[in-house]
């Protein structure tokens, strides 16, 4: 049985890519286009990074995707009361004519990526359309969905990947990005960002008909996907909300980065965690810099299971974990690539058995996407920075495809793509 409201659902098949009038910065109005871009909003480490933004630029993109207030519907009203006055003012405006855009990333290093920007019709699970590989916390969506429902918008495109088996997509991306941009900025990242838009209708169904049979795996957004699900199953069909803002990226043509999310443990010493893991897991201190012990990490990982752990001064790598602790505490109801995974052992052997810290609870500790950012953190705050090393991507893609979540904030694609260049607003 269909959600009600959403009679179509059993027979859509493939991704769907609609045309929209993206909101982009009058860049006559800001100081720069990349003074008012962000990373996505679980990337910003807080409040630091907040108000680095919201310095660049007055019209920071930051302003909209995490509003300060004493409240959480103060912050949500805070957010659509600048929207709309920037909409007034014309900081921001709508393109005249829908399009999907072509976006470009490119960097110092080599690394180039083209994906096509689009909303994309909201499915549900059973469909297979869009594989999640993570699971959400309930808590992180709710204020997502408060968000967008304050809003009418869709503040910031998420990161979905397919495989293309075809050619119709990647020769209309390829030969728009021969035209001239209708944007382009580089952020202090050292990132190269362009953005075209695509209106002509042939152009338009050829990528259309090439995704229309392409099952896509969310690289990031997995809370912004849910998002966009429970605010779909809110609203009669059809409307705005059956759509959300994506970046769909080959990576067949354009392999992404696969980075490790690390984590902080609020107020639990470096010398709690190390004491607790006695008899359980071998300890070696790592006297180096960062990247070193970085190193050490990954030759340690490609040997078995493996962490880093930091926020007194120093590292200290963990690993060799008691074959029989795993036994009592890994769940064997999955596959063995999902049981054998390091965040598989942290979130069941040590966070949950060992040191008895709740995954979910902003309180007890935080996710962040930079290590040399979380543990500067656990130094500043006198808590546990818990560094892991990235898995493969071919890991995710094929437990995705099993039905198989992965624990949660496992993984970081990237180059993520910013936001801030091109929004939409479900009013229009």
């Amino acid at each position: 049985m269909n959600t009600a409201g959403h009679p179509e659902a059993t027979t859509r098949r493939g991704l769907e890519l609609t045309p929209f009038r993206g909101l982009r910065y009058d860049p006559d109005r800001v100081g720069s286009l990349a003074a008012v871009t962000s990373p996505p909003y679980d990337v910003v480490v807080r409040p630091d990074g907040v108000h680095h933004l919201q310095s660049a630029d007055p019209h920071n993109i930051v302003r909209l995707i995490l509003p300060e207030a004493a409240t959480p519907t103060a912050r949500n009203a805070q957010a659509a009361d600048t929207l709309h006055h920037w909409l007034a003012e014309g900081v921001l405006t709508a393109d005249a004519e829908p399009g999907l855009y072509v976006y470009e990333q490119r960097d110092g290093d080599g690394i180039l990526q083209r994906g096509i920007i689009g909303a994309l019709r909201v499915s549900d699970p059973s469909d297979g359309v869009v594989l999640p590989h993570e699971d959400v916390m309930p808590h992180i969506v709710a204020d997502r969905a408060d968000l967008m429902r304050a809003t009418s918008a869709n503040l910031e495109p998420l990161l979905l990947t397919y495989r293309g088996d075809g050619q119709a997509c990647a020769e209309v991306v390829e030969r728009t990005a021969e035209k001239p941009p209708l944007l382009a900025t580089t952020t202090e990242d050292g990132y190269r960002h362009r953005l075209w838009s695509v209106t002509d209708p042939d152009d338009v169904a050829r990528v259309q008909d090439g995704l229309a049979h392409q099952v896509a795996l969310i690289a990031d957004g997995h809370h912004r996907w849910a998002t966009y699900r429970r605010l779909r199953a809110e609203h009669p069909s059809p409307s705005p909300w059956d759509y959300g803002l994506v970046l769909l990226v080959d990576t067949a043509r354009y392999p992404l980065r696969v980075r490790a999310i690390h984590r902080l443990l609020h107020g639990f010493a470096v010398s709690d965690a190390l004491s607790a893991l006695d008899g359980h897991f071998r300890v070696c201190r790592v006297d180096a810099p960062l990247p070193e012990a970085l190193t050490a990490l990954a030759e340690a990982a490609s040997h078995g299971n493996a962490f880093l752990l930091a926020g007194d001064g120093t590292f200290h790598l963990v690993d060799r974990p008691d074959p029989d602790l795993l036994a009592r505490t890994v769940p064997t109801d999955r596959p063995e690539a999902w049981r054998t995974l390091d965040a598989t052992i942290l979130h069941a052997t040590l966070l949950d058995h060992i040191w008895h810290v709740p995954e979910d609870s902003p309180a007890d500790i935080a996710y962040i996407h930079d290590a040399a950012a979380t543990v500067r953190k656990a130094e500043r705050q006198g808590g546990t920075a818990v560094l892991l090393h990235p898995v493969h991507e071919d890991v995710v893609r094929d437990l995705a495809r099993q039905g198989v979540t992965m624990p949660r904030k496992s993984t970081s694609f990237g180059p993520k793509p910013a936001s801030g260049l091109v929004l939409r607003t479900l009013d229009l």
